[in-house]
């Protein structure tokens, strides 16, 4: 479904690329988790895919294959037409993603007024269905909200409403829970697998944390500097880690009786 072929990304005021030679597949249903710490390229990936990546502000070459459709090299109003309609992106921090000056509801049909011909009553049908969707509760209220007047975990659940209310094939999900209280994390965790299951949204989950990666993810990706050093079943990779890296990163997670500590 979605097929990374080679995939380098230079900037100019870096000695080494952002990204060197990455090539991964996340294939049509699949939780595909990329880990690796901070500066390993997991971010300027997902931006490449997302048509997000600073093109006039670094050199990249390589292939990026959605559905067969080439996205890396595509020009600008194709990326607008696959931005938001069949890749759904989810970022890290909510408040500075959303318009604080603007209600909840608007925010969440945007995807739909850019995309479709859609009625203003049929956007707002869909956006409350997608909050839903996500278990946010009171939707209808949530729908005339300000971002200020949400605690942050529902902020990200609406953030997920508004990346999947035009029911894309993928969603890109960039350290979504990672600001977030153990508790809430968990639920968002949850809410990621319901619908991953009910709809088959393919989606590819970035993050540096091994616990939520291994709950969520069916297979999981390695980054190091740039270069995809492990790849493959999250369960084998996570119990028998073969790169030097791999296994410094699963040996850093701290186990129950370190949690208790």
């Amino acid at each position: 479904m979605l097929e990374i072929q080679d995939l380098h990304v230079k900037f100019p005021d870096r000695e080494r690329e952002a990204v060197a030679g990455v090539s991964l597949t996340v294939e049509a249903g699949e939780i595909l988790g990329l880990v690796g710490e901070s500066g390993s390229g997991k971010t300027v990936t997902a931006m490449s895919v997302a048509g997000l990546l600073p093109r006039r502000q670094c050199a990249y070459s390589g292939k990026i294959l959605l559905d067969g459709k080439e996205l890396l090299h595509a020009d600008r109003g194709t990326l607008r037409k696959v931005q938001g309609r069949e890749i759904g992106v989810v970022f890290q921090e909510p408040m500075s993603a959303l318009d604080p000056l603007m209600k909840i509801g608007p925010q969440v049909e945007e995807v739909l007024r850019l995309h479709t011909e859609d009625s203003r009553e049929e956007r707002k049908r869909q956006a409350l269905e997608a909050l839903e969707a996500v278990e946010l509760p009171e939707a209808e209220t949530v729908y005339g909200k300000y971002p200020h007047q949400l605690s942050g975990g529902m902020l990200q659940r609406v953030m997920i409403a508004a990346a999947i209310v035009a029911r894309p094939k993928l969603l890109l999900l960039d350290e979504p829970t990672t600001a977030l209280d153990v508790t809430v994390q968990a639920q968002i965790l949850e809410l990621l697998k319901k619908l991953n299951r009910e709809s088959g949204v393919s989606m590819l989950f970035i993050s540096h944390n091994l616990n939520v990666v291994r709950k969520l993810c069916g297979r999981v990706a390695v980054m190091q500097r740039g270069i995809l050093v492990e790849a493959g079943e999250a369960e084998a990779v996570f119990r028998r880690p073969q790169h030097p890296y791999t296994q410094r990163l699963v040996a850093s997670i701290p186990t129950r009786k370190e949690r208790r500590a």
